[in-house]
Protein backbone atom coordinates (compact mmCIF):
# COMPACT_ATOMS: atom_id res chain seq x y z
CA UNK A 1 0.00 0.00 0.00
CA UNK A 2 1.13 3.27 -0.53
CA UNK A 3 0.71 7.12 0.78
CA UNK A 4 -1.70 7.64 3.67
CA UNK A 5 -4.69 6.90 1.58
CA UNK A 6 -6.88 4.57 3.69
CA UNK A 7 -7.04 0.79 2.01
CA UNK A 8 -9.39 -0.25 -0.81
CA UNK A 9 -9.70 -3.53 -2.07
CA UNK A 10 -9.20 -4.31 -5.72
CA UNK A 11 -11.05 -7.86 -6.91
CA UNK A 12 -9.66 -8.31 -10.72
CA UNK A 13 -10.94 -10.40 -13.19
CA UNK A 14 -9.72 -13.07 -16.25
CA UNK A 15 -7.25 -10.89 -18.25
CA UNK A 16 -6.90 -8.08 -15.76
CA UNK A 17 -6.04 -10.50 -12.98
CA UNK A 18 -3.16 -12.17 -15.16
CA UNK A 19 -1.89 -8.65 -16.09
CA UNK A 20 -1.34 -7.57 -12.63
CA UNK A 21 -0.66 -11.26 -11.12
CA UNK A 22 -3.52 -11.04 -8.50
CA UNK A 23 -6.93 -11.91 -8.04
CA UNK A 24 -7.45 -9.39 -5.52
CA UNK A 25 -5.26 -6.11 -4.07
CA UNK A 26 -5.35 -3.75 -1.06
CA UNK A 27 -4.00 -0.38 -2.44
CA UNK A 28 -4.29 2.76 -1.09
CA UNK A 29 -5.55 5.35 -3.90
CA UNK A 30 -7.58 8.66 -3.63
CA UNK A 31 -8.79 8.28 -7.34
CA UNK A 32 -9.32 5.90 -10.06
CA UNK A 33 -5.96 6.82 -11.88
CA UNK A 34 -3.88 6.60 -9.18
CA UNK A 35 -5.44 2.79 -7.91
CA UNK A 36 -5.05 2.22 -11.87
CA UNK A 37 -1.00 3.81 -12.19
CA UNK A 38 -0.60 1.12 -8.84
CA UNK A 39 -2.02 -1.83 -10.45
CA UNK A 40 0.21 -1.14 -14.32
CA UNK A 41 3.75 -1.04 -11.50
CA UNK A 42 2.48 -4.27 -10.06
CA UNK A 43 2.14 -5.96 -13.38
CA UNK A 44 4.31 -6.51 -16.18
CA UNK A 45 4.66 -4.70 -19.55
CA UNK A 46 1.30 -5.22 -21.30
CA UNK A 47 -0.90 -4.27 -17.87
CA UNK A 48 -1.55 -0.45 -19.46
CA UNK A 49 -3.08 -2.01 -22.63
CA UNK A 50 -4.85 -5.28 -20.94
CA UNK A 51 -6.32 -2.13 -18.43
CA UNK A 52 -7.35 0.46 -20.50
CA UNK A 53 -9.45 -1.95 -22.07
CA UNK A 54 -11.00 -2.82 -18.57
CA UNK A 55 -14.23 -1.18 -16.97
CA UNK A 56 -13.25 -0.42 -13.51
CA UNK A 57 -16.42 -0.13 -11.10
CA UNK A 58 -15.99 1.54 -7.80
CA UNK A 59 -18.09 0.59 -5.19
CA UNK A 60 -20.89 -0.91 -7.89
CA UNK A 61 -20.31 1.99 -10.22
CA UNK A 62 -18.78 2.34 -13.25
CA UNK A 63 -16.13 5.07 -13.03
CA UNK A 64 -14.65 6.45 -16.68
CA UNK A 65 -13.10 8.98 -15.26
CA UNK A 66 -9.20 8.68 -13.95
CA UNK A 67 -10.06 11.42 -11.16
CA UNK A 68 -13.21 9.97 -9.96
CA UNK A 69 -12.13 8.83 -5.90
CA UNK A 70 -11.67 5.88 -4.13
CA UNK A 71 -13.70 6.07 -1.21
CA UNK A 72 -11.75 4.28 1.76
CA UNK A 73 -13.21 0.60 2.45
CA UNK A 74 -14.86 0.64 -1.00
CA UNK A 75 -14.60 -2.59 -3.11
CA UNK A 76 -13.23 -1.74 -6.30
CA UNK A 77 -13.64 -4.36 -9.67
CA UNK A 78 -11.48 -4.49 -12.84
CA UNK A 79 -13.56 -6.35 -15.99
CA UNK A 80 -12.02 -7.24 -18.84
CA UNK A 81 -14.54 -7.21 -22.30
CA UNK A 82 -16.10 -9.56 -22.43
CA UNK A 83 -16.78 -11.95 -25.71
CA UNK A 84 -20.19 -13.67 -26.45
CA UNK A 85 -23.58 -13.08 -27.32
Amino acid sequence: MSGAEPPVTVRLFAAAAEAVGSEQALLGAATVGELVAQLVSMGGPETAHVLGRCAILVGGTRADDPATPVPAGVVVDVLPPFAGG
